[in-house]
């Protein structure tokens, strides 16, 4: 799997970038032309320095996005031989859940989808049995809205598998309207955040057991606009806005992770806890309007791209625990895998432990490391 190049996009998308270069030229030229005409009077400071600005600002720019940045080639072809080896992908029925699963079977894992819906599920894992993967495919059912779902699922894996080496907490919904889970959480912060809290907890033990296991938990973008407020992490005092809930949660789900990190590290156990972020694919998460089918059409990289960070975290030799890895693209929209930054407040350790204690209660799960 390739980055895009400019044969591969649309002709939507190659439209609207020459729409923008030539918009840049145009506003370029007719600025020069309109300080040319000028005499040394009518301008604010010197025309040589103007000058030598709208040649910087027009110029530069296209200098640092042709040749500034290094890109990643890392691609699904890398991922290392998984045979033998069982891992648990959430919401692996669709969108980046299921490219995850696929290429994990692939290569020789056997794949645990833990999905809502038996149906979706089946159907999912048909196609990927269709592609004649080397490693298994089996269906359990989670559903993350419903904490005593993630509790029958931890004992139903337990009883059967005596290893997990990669647990992908992948499963997400994005901007709903308002509604509950079935412990009464807000539904982004509860599936995306605690329901994943809950079934790692759930799970822990049997990742101590297996020798460099992973937990790979996939955040977004929207953490950098995601602010947590404790005294109303369910959204019961406040206006609900679905874009800064679903921040909140993507946030979340980064403190999460670097506090994992710590604990696995202090307590000098070998499991890795990493984040993953897809940049901008086109998986159906943004809803079906006819706005977001258009923008994904122009700007999305497919899903097999955005669920390479999510693989590279769980596979690549070179991961390393508390990193947090995004496309190598123009802010990190798409491209191929490496580790990326991630904002101030999620490396907050006060409010990574804050989370810790509130995710215990509201949950009414014991994480113990």
């Amino acid at each position: 799997m390739k980055s895009k190049t400019t044969t591969d996009l649309s002709p939507l998308h190659k439209t609207a970038l020459l729409t923008a270069g030539l918009a840049q030229l145009g506003l370029f030229a007719a600025a020069w032309a309109d300080l040319s005409g000028r005499r040394p009077e009518a301008v604010n400071g010197s025309k040589t320095a103007w000058r030598a600005g709208l040649f910087v600002n027009t110029l530069g720019p296209l200098a640092y996005l042709l040749t500034g940045r290094r890109g990643s080639t890392w691609t699904e072809a890398d991922v290392p031989d998984q045979t033998g080896r069982v891992a648990v992908v959430t919401g692996a029925n669709s969108g980046l859940g299921l490219e995850t699963a696929r290429v994990l079977a692939q290569r020789g894992a056997t794949v645990v989808m833990a999905c809502r819906s038996a149906q979706k599920a089946e159907k999912a894992a048909a196609a990927i049995r269709a592609l004649k993967p080397r490693g298994q495919v089996v269906l359990m059912t989670l559903d993350l809205n419903d904490l005593e779902s993630v509790q029958a699922f931890v004992a139903a894996f337990r009883a059967k598998y005596d290893r997990l080496d990669v647990l992908v907490n992948n499963a997400g919904i994005m901007v709903p309207p308002l509604g509950r889970t079935a412990q009464g959480f807000e539904t982004q912060f509860g599936v995306n955040h605690l329901g994943h809290f809950a079934l790692t907890a759930g799970l822990m033990p049997v990742l101590q057991r297996t020798p460099g296991a992973r937990v790979v938990t996939v955040s977004s973008i929207a953490h950098r606009f995601g602010r947590m407020d404790f005294g109303d992490l369910n959204w019961r005092a406040r206006r609900y806005v679905p874009m800064p809930a679903y921040g909140q949660s993507k946030l979340s789900n980064l403190l999460f992770t670097y506090e994992l990190q710590r604990r696995l590290s202090a307590a000098g156990k070998d499991v890795l806890a990493l984040a993953a972020h897809p940049g901008w694919a086109s998986t159906g998460l943004q809803g079906g309007s006819g706005g977001s089918t258009l923008a994904n059409r122009l700007f999305a990289q497919p899903q097999a791209m955005g669920a390479l960070p999510s693989l590279y975290a769980a596979t690549s030799p070179d991961a390393v625990g508390g990193a947090y890895y995004g496309p190598s693209g123009l802010l990190e929209l798409g491209g191929n895998p490496e580790r990326v930054s991630s904002s101030e407040q999620s490396h907050s350790g006060q409010d990574a432990r804050r989370l810790w204690a509130a995710s215990e209660e509201l949950t009414g799960v014991d994480f113990e490391i």
